[in-house]
């Protein structure tokens, strides 16, 4: 959504919301496919290092919410009403060469 990353690699919310009346999310926030080029700043050839992606995904209703919405009851005010799930990737390993 066109968000600069900060000093610390992190992207800022995007503003995706979830109507907890329906369960629908924002259409036109984030993104089906994502791709980037990305150069370590600080990279030294000499140093091992390590590399790995981590993905947060829009919010979304939690299930307990569905259910609720389904039986047409009010959501356990327990529990969270949304979620957002996160992945990572496998790490990507430098060894330097000798």
């Amino acid at each position: 959504d066109g968000g600069a990353v900060d000093s610390n690699f992190r992207c800022p919310d995007n503003g995706a919301k979830v109507d907890l009346t329906d369960c629908s999310i924002s259409d036109d926030k984030g993104a089906p496919e994502l791709k980037t080029f990305w150069r370590d700043p600080e990279f030294q050839a000499g140093q091992r290092a390590s590399y790995y992606v981590r993905v947060l995904e829009n919010p979304v209703c939690r299930w307990s919410t569905w259910d609720a919405l389904r039986a047409g009851v009010t959501p356990n005010p327990a529990l969270q009403k949304t979620i957002q799930e996160r992945a990572w990737s496998s790490p990507i390993w430098y060894v330097p060469t000798t």
